[in-house]
């Protein structure tokens, strides 16, 4: 029998990802506060670069600039990189004023 997360959203690997360099301390539900660095970032997920430790279907709670506190799951990991899906999709608007305040340079923004 298989142990993780039961997700209800999708896994929504087309959606857009846009390269950030942005430090995060989550909140793991078993290691307390733990460090993690987003690559990537989605509507639906993130990504990071630093998972070492980290199992797929573990959860954590993030702190996103424009959209505050918000839970992730552990969709895959593969060498020291894991995927996250949020446990909800991230409202177009909202998404778009946080990559404007995670990119200050506009030239890594993706054409809108």
């Amino acid at each position: 029998m298989s142990v993780g997360a039961s997700l209800t959203v999708t896994d929504q690997r087309r959606a857009a990802r846009h390269p950030v360099d942005f430090p995060v301390i989550a909140e793991h539900f078993a290691r307390g506060d733990v460090k993690l660095h987003i690559s990537n970032i989605s509507a639906h997920g993130f990504m990071i670069d630093d998972a070492e430790g980290l199992d797929r279907g573990e959860r954590v709670i993030i702190r996103l600039p424009v959209i505050g506190r918000i839970e992730a799951y552990v969709i895959w990991c593969r060498e020291n990189r894991a995927g996250f899906q949020f446990e909800r999709i991230i409202r177009f608007d909202d998404f778009m004023q946080m990559i404007d305040t995670l990119q200050p340079n506009p030239r890594l923004r993706r054409s809108r």
